[in-house]
């Protein structure tokens, strides 16, 4: 048997390929959108991608099942409770798929969705206690898939923990202890709330250590897996009903078009938005006046996915070299609206000087100082609840940055406002997004809340 785990981080993505290396005949599980990596392995193993299943409708990544249909000519199957409107093979529950001596057996574990499945790989047929399993949402390694998602119109998140209940605490915990355990999503991701940082696990030790997989009743498990969600990405529900939509190929020879800077501004002032992807520390000394700062380094199309819409044309500022990757992973989430990149920046941005503004940023001890003055600025921060809970600026305003775009009217216009995160990349984001929306005076926390917390207990506010 061939086994692979693909795993991308910065949206904390794994995806499967499984293959008979004796016939040659190959699966993919949650495949991304640039599908180059699968193509490339198979090719170099000689197998013949036969299959592509997503184990549900991903809401935080536009899957490539599309794409490697495209390319090999495989069928694409989801539980049997899915419907798409591209021809899709419907996968009941015990179907078992022969890709030679190794097999996949299809496991219905709905919850995070209703279509959920997972896939129980045996090396051998007759194997008694399978390889692994493959959970999709359903498990995390120390989580759950949150049932709360607007990915599964129509049902509410009561009835979907309920299922969930039945999938975790009746089915994939009657599987052997030694059955390897191998998720969808890792840590970062806001599909669940406590997911670990580690890469695959084992039922055995989900049952040890995992909270939802203790026993207990219905009521209290659907109690703790809805309480504490994290806010999801607004991006979500466009991605949940795009998957089941079928919609344009992901083409990574198309490369982004470089524009001048008149081009540039041209596009611009015809309404496309600027996502500058460079550091809060270059774009904050000089930047394209309303552009939104979402840096590369990061968890970059989630966040760019939180402050921008899909509606929306893109221009791209990106560090150097890195333009494609920009534009790729925008296109991970369904994004395609990237009308080109300024070309060389650094060499732009003196012949466009009437265009430029610099981004305010404080130290803990000048906003000290402030709100200890006769007209203190509004703090916004943009930290998760989880974060919150732990301590906070008094009389802040909170606001997580997944919810600033549909939150904004909030915060008074006119009004002075400093912005922070935990450590100053998000609010670096969010600064930039109010800058954006026509708030006219907004600085962000150097250091965020970490630095705010080094000031003498005396001087908190």
């Amino acid at each position: 048997m061939f086994f692979a785990q693909y795993y991308l981080g910065c949206l904390s993505q794994a995806s499967y390929m499984i293959a008979d290396e004796t016939t040659g005949k190959a699966v993919v599980v949650d495949p991304r959108r640039d599908v180059s990596e699968y193509l490339t392995d198979a090719e170099a193993h000689g197998f013949t991608i036969e299959g592509v299943i997503n184990t549900h409708f991903h809401a935080d990544f536009l899957a490539g099942h599309l794409e490697l249909a495209d390319r090999t000519g495989a069928w694409i199957g989801y539980g049997r409770r899915a419907e798409a409107e591209y021809p899709i093979r419907k996968l009941t529950d015990g179907e078992r798929i022969g890709l030679g001596d190794v097999q996949l057996q299809i496991l219905e574990t709905p919850g995070h969705t209703p279509e959920s499945i997972s896939i129980l790989v045996r090396e051998h047929a007759q194997d008694a206690v399978p390889y692994g399993v493959l959970t999709g949402d359903a498990l995390f390694i120390g989580d759950v898939g949150r049932p709360d998602l607007l990915a599964s119109i129509g049902v509410t998140a009561d009835e979907l923990g309920r299922m969930l209940y039945d999938t975790v605490q009746r089915k994939l915990m009657a599987l052997p202890d030694a059955v390897r355990v191998f998720p969808a999503h890792g840590a970062g991701s806001a599909c669940g709330k406590n997911l670990s940082t580690r890469r695959q696990s084992t039922i055995g030790e989900q049952r040890a250590t995992n909270y939802a997989c203790r026993p207990m009743s219905e009521e209290r498990f659907v109690e703790l897996v809805t309480a504490g969600q994290p806010s999801a990405p607004a991006y979500f529900v466009y991605d949940a009903i795009l998957n089941r939509k079928e919609h344009g190929l992901f083409d990574a020879a198309a490369a982004p078009r470089p524009l001048s800077a008149d081009e540039f501004m041209e596009r611009r002032a015809a309404g496309a938005v600027v996502i500058d992807a460079r550091s809060p520390q270059d774009f904050a000394p000089g930047h394209l006046r309303g552009a939104v700062n979402v840096p590369a380094d990061g968890r970059f199309a989630e966040q760019a996915g939180t402050v921008v819409g899909p509606e929306q044309e893109v221009l791209v500022v990106a560090p150097q070299d890195r333009e494609e990757e920009i534009v790729t992973r925008l296109a991970r989430i369904g994004f395609d609206k990237v009308g080109g990149y300024l070309r060389e920046p650094e060499g732009a941005f003196p012949l466009l000087a009437d265009e430029m503004e610099q981004a305010g940023r404080l130290t803990a001890d000048e906003l000290r100082r402030l709100l200890d003055g006769d007209e203190p600025p509004l703090v916004v921060d943009v930290r998760g609840t989880a974060e919150r809970e732990e301590g906070f600026i008094e009389g802040s305003l909170h606001i997580p940055l997944a919810e600033l775009a549909g939150r904004a009217d909030e915060i008074a216009a006119g009004r002075s406002v400093v912005v922070h995160c935990a450590g100053g990349h998000r609010s670096s984001i969010a600064a930039s997004l109010l800058r954006h929306r026509g708030h006219a005076d907004v600085s962000d926390l150097l250091g965020g809340y970490g630095a705010w917390l080094t000031l003498p207990a005396s001087a908190d506010v």
